[in-house]
């Protein structure tokens, strides 16, 4: 009789969890393709609600949390509906070409939702202990939103400046969380800046760097950040003095993006490579045609 109740709650507990993911990928998906208007409606609905009810904290969670969702969510949920809709309704050839542009568009949008949540909890803490530091990295957030958002819904616009641009409000975030730990140089010529270049890319690299190599590492590193052209190849490489390239780790998923982005949008013209330095650390090298990039 008692292992019978143990079941039962345990039954019960499995059907709530169930319950709760699927209200969750609803309200996900809901995030994703409504208006901004409407929902900024219903975030001034729940401050009212929870204003009333002197808990104002809940609110501004909801807010924070339901923000970074349709941000980060939003394009993705996008390109699949894109691609849902063509193939109802474009005959063979249609259909292969816009199949490719939504998955390039998917691939695009997957940005690390977890960098965001940490950086709105490492501001919340902030808040506490250094609100100085705290308005900073408020800053710096949304230098990074209104360099990546843009990039994010435009096509044919990306260039390696702009993803520099990207890169650095990124890296004064992590040097904000990092502290001295984290160390940074940029080596990019400024003729190169116009140079087109896949968006997101270049920051995959770097977050790369700093989760395997930098953070691991108790003195934290440095990562260098360059950019040259040999023969007509682009090369842009992120390197860092971080734990070392393991050879048998399999590509996560950040890296198996580039692999694919750069395998739809060049074929065999582009490369990632990645080595291990002599000197120790790793190097991470897009290589893509300087003359041949249109239409990104």
């Amino acid at each position: 009789m008692k292992a019978s109740t143990v079941d039962q709650g345990k039954d019960l507990l499995r059907e709530l969890f169930a319950t709760a993911r699927e209200n969750w990928w609803l309200f996900v998906d809901w995030l994703a393709v409504v208006e901004w208007r409407r929902l900024v409606i219903l975030w001034l609905l729940v401050l009212m609600g929870f204003g009333l009810l002197n808990t104002p904290e809940p609110a501004v969670w909801f807010i924070l949390i339901s923000f970074g969702v349709k941000v980060l969510g939003g394009g993705k949920r996008k390109a699949e509906l894109e691609a849902q809709a063509a193939d109802r309704k474009a005959d063979v050839a249609t259909l292969e070409r816009r199949l490719t542009e939504a998955q390039m568009a998917t691939l695009q949008a997957q940005v690390e939702p977890h960098f965001l949540f940490n950086t709105l909890a490492l501001i919340g803490q902030l808040i506490e202990t250094d609100p100085p530091e705290a308005a900073r990295v408020h800053a710096h957030l949304i230098d990074y939103l209104r360099s990546s958002l843009p990039q994010m819904r435009a096509a044919g616009s990306a260039t390696l400046g702009k993803q520099v641009e990207l890169s650095k409000a990124y890296l004064a975030i992590m040097q904000a969380r990092m502290k001295d730990r984290l160390q940074v140089q940029f080596r990019v010529p400024d003729f190169l800046g116009s140079a087109p270049f896949p968006p997101m890319m270049l920051q995959t690299l770097i977050e790369n760097a700093i989760k395997h190599g930098l953070e691991p590492k108790i003195s934290g590193g440095r990562i260098d950040v360059s950019a040259r052209v040999e023969e007509a190849t682009l090369f842009v490489d992120v390197c860092d003095d971080g734990m070392g390239f393991n050879p048998v780790a399999s590509d996560g998923l950040g890296l198996a993006n580039i692999h694919e982005r750069l395998q739809l949008l060049f074929g065999d013209k582009a490369e990632l490579v990645i080595e291990a330095p002599p000197t120790g650390g790793t190097r991470a090298s897009i290589r893509v045609p300087y003359q041949m990039m249109e239409g990104l």
